[in-house]
């Protein structure tokens, strides 16, 4: 990617809660109060992490260069019972569609979707007892106190995928960043060489009756883009979430029917759940066509999805195509697989064999180890809390 964009989909750091503040071992000693009991007060808990979904971020560009996010310790325990400080806690705002992978094993963590979710990335260890707490009849002295429980660690791996309608699938030149500069405000990079866009763009389509839809362009797919072939691998997981795929061949190509195929086995090698959403298949750059040319490539199509024939410079079927689109996004069939693949969103584990593919060109992946006096963890009595 290039050093000079802002667009950051990727991003790892290195997460720390607080640990539990110390319980207070303290004999109250007062005049007049020789045997004053115990008073030595609980420790604080040590600060939580969590993550929060933001609507005003749509990258992780303000994470690239945290590379290590620490909650607070919880204070200890003091005389006159007092409750040591509870550790601060941390709330990294991300934008909505972030997914969290374990950095080590690859294991999914969380994920956050909407605006305000909330979800706890670490939790902080909670303050130890005082002695104070463990006074009883026939032990009124206790000289004893718990430690706080440790802090958790762990360093994750923060990806985003793109929340979009309509997602442009394509091969590099297949016209996917000129239509949607066309249909939309957005002004991605145009240039006649492949791989001119590095980076997913946004566009909201306007349609009648002042209605809209989102649709995202991300770079083209070439084959073997599964396995880590030209920046496929890299930005495919931003098609994972939208509702509906436009695969979009030029039609000066000799096989357009072979083409779709590719680009469809590319997408069930990566992910075979997006096999199920609904495609449509736009065949690009058709003012180079004349008409007898294109009755005879309807032919040979595939027929189990909408074909439109389109051209954004010539400003040709545009209408037609948004029309299709908005009748397979609104379609039953499509409401009801976006409701079932929402309530059983089934999230793979990261593969870590390939980190290179995996990373992309993040200079920042080498996430720096912490010094053994940075961390200090106190084993715990064997005493059971109670929450």
């Amino acid at each position: 990617m290039a050093l000079e964009s802002n667009f950051i989909d990727y991003v790892r750091i290195h997460c720390r809660s607080g640990k539990g503040g110390k319980g207070s071992m303290h004999l109250r000693h007062v005049k007049y109060q020789p045997n004053g009991g115990p008073d030595g007060g609980d420790g604080g808990r040590g600060g939580n992490i969590y993550l929060r979904g933001n609507h005003n971020y749509w990258t992780l560009l303000h994470l690239k260069y945290q590379r290590h996010i620490f909650a607070e310790h919880g204070g200890n325990g003091g005389r006159d019972k007092c409750h040591g400080t509870d550790g601060k806690d941390v709330y990294i705002d991300v934008p909505c569609g972030t997914v969290v992978y374990n950095a080590e094993t690859g294991k999914f963590v969380c994920d956050v979707m909407e605006d305000g979710q909330v979800v706890m990335l670490l939790k902080g260890g909670r303050g130890g007892l005082g002695n104070f707490q463990f006074r009883t009849a026939t032990n009124q002295a206790p000289r004893y106190a718990q430690p706080g429980e440790p802090m958790q660690e762990m360093t994750v791996i923060l990806e985003l995928k793109l929340l979009a309608d309509v997602g442009l699938v394509g091969f590099p030149n297949a016209g996917k960043s000129t239509l949607l500069s066309t249909l939309s405000s957005a002004r991605p990079k145009i240039a006649n060489y492949p791989f001119t866009t590095l980076e997913p763009s946004l566009g909201i389509v306007a349609y009648r009756d002042n209605k809209s839809f989102v649709m995202a362009d991300i770079p083209g797919i070439i084959e073997g883009a599964s396995e880590g072939k030209g920046l496929g691998l890299r930005f495919l997981r931003h098609i994972e979430r939208n509702s509906l795929l436009l695969f979009m061949v030029p039609g000066d190509t000799d096989d357009i029917k072979k083409e779709y195929n590719v680009l469809l086995n590319e997408l069930q090698k990566f992910n075979p759940e997006m096999l199920q959403k609904h495609r449509v298949l736009a065949v690009t750059k058709c003012d180079l066509l004349d008409e007898e040319l294109i009755e005879m490539l309807k032919e040979t199509l595939p027929e189990d999805l909408p074909v439109v024939f389109i051209s954004s410079v010539a400003n040709m079927g545009l209408d037609e195509l948004k029309d299709v689109l908005w009748r397979e996004l609104n379609s039953e069939s499509n409401k009801l697989q976006d409701i079932i693949s929402s309530e059983n969103l089934i999230h793979r584990d990261k593969d870590m064999k390939n980190k290179i593919n995996l990373e992309g060109l993040d200079e920042l992946d080498d996430i720096e180890e912490l010094d053994d006096d940075d961390i200090e963890i106190e084993e715990l009595d064997d005493f059971e809390y109670e929450d």
